[in-house]
């Protein structure tokens, strides 16, 4: 049975981490969708602006080319003016113009959102028919390169319109000149504009993990909650089957025996035979109103309550149990002033019994029995030094069939309703117990009961 649990819950959990997984890669691939979803509209609504750079001013585009082709001459004039060129081309005297001209024209295309963008020079290239083609300088777009515009940086731009202009020499000039810049655009806040769009889908995502992980939740406390019943229904099993075998067995022998005919005709013999008989039939009957009235809820219990003065009683208890068990000191401290309360005398006896027989059980050689009114609570205090009780156990003592085992070995008898029944008892009176205990340091029960 163990063994299947364990195999049910670890097979679950990889279920549960494979659903898991699968949800958040179909979340990832939506999102990654709608951000290019984004870049695409984006792209469509700059590319009515624009479809190339000369429609912003075709006054400043000129002297943009202007400035190109003159930059160009001075190289083939001067080959040394290589390293010159493209720091002329970013200094260009055009900067500001232009990039103030298209924020206007990007502020009216996007009213909701706030864009920065760059016009970023790739290439610079130079076609000679005398010589060689010359490439002056040819890069991966970074944002130093920036021609015009306002951007800081490409990390989260997205790459808007590649536009390649070729341009020929003046008249008597034999060259022409290529170029390559790139438009790039970034949009504050892009990512909560994603996830705003996302908003239904990441809810319902998230709900429905939620849902899938308090089921999976449940059933696994549900798995863990019927393999401790099974455990304790086992155990009680074997508990009932032992208590009833030994009185089974001498009945059966007994009757057996009755039925010789030696026996018959030896009164004196017949007369022990059936004193055996009687004694087993009691202490089965005994052991069959135990588990019948032990396991009542306390619901179930009827209270025959009656005026009692809980010192006295507990006086009484405790002389009863030195009878019964000598070798166990048990003092008192009655620090409760003596009233009187309406309880049910012969089950809070039999309640407060098993608690001291229970510590006895459990290797206890002194307690100590303390009571206390406060704040119309009467409190009876059981302190024992016992061996006392795992805190991950406690939670458990005060369940129908449950005993504290050793190991896998339970030590001592019983059929685990001792507590139970307490438990039951001091809630039909509208009480609680609770109960804190060490290893090794012993355990205090403290038994609380209206009094009034």
């Amino acid at each position: 049975m163990k063994q299947k649990i364990n195999f049910l819950i670890g097979f679950s959990t990889v279920i549960l981490l494979l659903l898991c997984a699968i949800q958040f890669y179909l979340v990832k691939t939506t999102y990654d969708y709608k951000v290019e979803q984004f870049h695409v509209e984006v792209k469509d609504k700059i590319g009515n602006i624009t479809s190339n750079f000369t429609e912003l001013d075709s006054s400043i585009f000129l002297r943009k080319e202007m400035l190109y082709k003159r930059l160009a001459e001075k190289f083939i004039a001067d080959k040394n003016y290589r390293n010159q060129v493209k720091g002329d081309l970013l200094a260009n005297e055009y900067r500001d113009v232009l990039t103030n001209r298209l924020r206007k024209k990007l502020n009216l295309a996007f009213p909701d959102e706030e864009i920065n963008f760059a016009v970023v020079a790739n290439k610079f290239v130079i076609f000679d028919n005398t010589t060689k083609t010359d490439t002056l300088f040819s890069e991966k777009p970074v944002i130093s390169n920036a021609i015009y515009g306002n951007l800081a940086s490409l990390d989260d731009a997205f790459l808007v319109r590649n536009y390649v202009g070729t341009t020929s020499g003046f008249k008597n000039d034999n060259y022409k000149l290529l170029t390559e810049d790139c438009l790039y655009v970034s949009v504050k806040n892009w990512e909560q504009i994603i996830l705003g769009r996302m908003a239904t889908l990441l809810i319902l995502s998230i709900l429905s993990m939620l849902v899938l992980v308090t089921l999976f939740v449940i059933a696994i406390k549900a798995l863990i909650k019927q393999k401790k019943v099974s455990d304790v229904k086992t155990d009680f099993i074997n508990n009932i089957t032992h208590e009833l075998k030994t009185p089974l067995t001498t009945l059966s022998v007994s009757t057996k025996m009755l039925a010789r005919q030696e026996v018959k005709e030896n009164e004196a013999i017949f007369n022990t035979i059936l004193d055996t008989v009687n004694r087993q039939n009691i202490r089965l009957q005994n052991i069959i109103d135990q588990v019948m009235n032990n396991s009542l809820g306390f619901e179930e219990i009827e209270l025959q309550k009656e005026k009692v003065k809980p010192n006295a009683l507990l006086q009484t208890i405790i002389a009863d149990f030195n009878l019964a068990y000598p070798n166990v000191k048990i003092q008192h401290n009655f620090n409760a002033t003596e009233t009187s309360l309406l309880l049910d005398k012969f089950h809070l006896t039999t309640a407060i019994t098993n608690v001291l027989e229970n510590a006895v059980k459990y290797g206890c050689q002194n307690i100590t029995l303390v009571t206390l009114l406060e704040n119309e609570m009467l409190h009876i205090s059981i302190q024992d030094d016992g061996i006392g009780i795992a805190k991950m156990k406690q939670p458990l003592l005060f369940e129908k069939f449950y005993r504290v085992e050793q190991g896998n070995l339970h030590n001592t008898k019983g059929l685990g309703l001792g507590l139970y029944y307490v438990d039951q008892i001091i809630k039909a009176h509208k009480g609680s117990i609770k109960v804190v205990s060490e290893l090794g340091k012993g355990a205090s029960f403290t038994i609380s009961i209206p009094s009034v």
